[in-house]
């Protein structure tokens, strides 16, 4: 999957590149791809002690969007927590397991340019997050949904292209599987 990212964010520099660069006021879409970390940490789960995990994890992310003008957009997305293992004691016994989860969000964009190159942007919607948690002893599931934020800042490589990075808040915290706190980088294309 990370060859399968870095390839087409190569693809997408390589087609803008000729591009030329312009500021962008009229409505358009686009569509990105991302790699998501987020800290694997199952330590809240009761009755488990000398929990050990993967920790940071990269993960991909999907998403796309549309801008109304410079400044105002929507956008929806994808991002799987990719599977994590941990080891744990129970009553003494020592065990091991596997975490997975994803969330899906739709939020409201609003993008700062700085310059024709530079822009930082927020993001306010919902969320709907999915964690399993899944050993010999234990077999759990928690989902939530709530408000999903984010804060980023906006690289355009040209009018088409431009590279992302932003911190993202996944609703409330999580008791198993990956945390409500993610960090991202992407690139995305723009029609």
């Amino acid at each position: 999957m990370k060859k399968l990212i870095v390839a087409l964010i190569a693809t997408s520099a390589a087609i803008g590149a000729a591009q030329a660069q312009t500021t962008q006021t009229q409505p358009r879409a686009y569509v990105g791809v991302g790699i998501a970390t987020a800290d694997h940490v199952n330590s809240s789960v009761g009755g488990l002690t000398n929990v050990d995990s993967d920790g940071y994890k990269a993960s991909g992310k999907i998403f796309g969007g549309y801008e109304f003008d410079q400044n105002w957009g929507v956008e929806a997305g994808y991002t799987d927590f990719r599977n994590s293992d941990f080891n744990y004691t129970a009553n003494g016994v020592n065990g091991s397991g596997r975490t997975k989860g994803n969330s899906y969000y739709v939020a409201g964009k609003y993008n700062y340019p700085v310059n024709d190159q530079f822009a930082v942007y927020g993001k306010l919607g919902l969320q709907h997050s999915e964690r399993k948690l899944e050993s010999a002893a234990l077999n759990l599931k928690d989902t939530d949904t709530g408000a999903y934020g984010a804060v980023g800042v906006q690289y355009n490589l040209n009018q088409q292209v431009a590279l992302t990075a932003e911190y993202e808040r996944y609703g409330k915290s999580k008791a198993i599987g990956a945390k409500a706190d993610a960090w991202t980088v992407g690139a995305r294309y723009s029609f």
